[in-house]
């Protein structure tokens, strides 16, 4: 996960304790948003992602909640997107294209953010 949050930090220009913050947001929002089966089998090829959806994840339900979560972490609208679409991208090299994308088309709205 380590890497993951760097990589993202690093795209994004975000710091790294923000970066941890906003994936284990995002992953969090997956988790109770997103097919399940599919859901899992994301956050299980992400080595440290459901440590950081625990320690780190929001509370909100649906785009609106886990952008109110995002934001009160300190999060701008093109931050948002900007770490939204770096998560997306090194989640396909980790756990397959088809199986992101599956996750993303069954969460209303989402595939706007990315």
């Amino acid at each position: 996960m380590d890497e993951l949050v760097d990589q993202i930090a690093s795209q994004t220009g975000i710091d790294r304790s923000l970066a941890t913050k906003a994936v284990g947001i995002i992953v969090s929002f997956l988790g109770r948003d997103g097919p399940q089966p599919q859901v899992q089998t994301l956050i299980d090829g992400i080595p440290g992602a459901r440590a950081l959806a625990e320690e780190h994840g929001g509370t909100g339900s649906g785009l609106m909640g886990v952008y109110a979560d995002l934001t009160a972490a300190g999060l701008g609208m093109g931050e948002i997107q900007s770490v939204t679409r770096a998560f997306v991208a090194l989640a396909k090299a980790k756990v397959g294209e088809s199986e992101v994308d599956t996750v993303v088309a069954a969460i209303p709205g989402l595939g706007q953010f990315v």
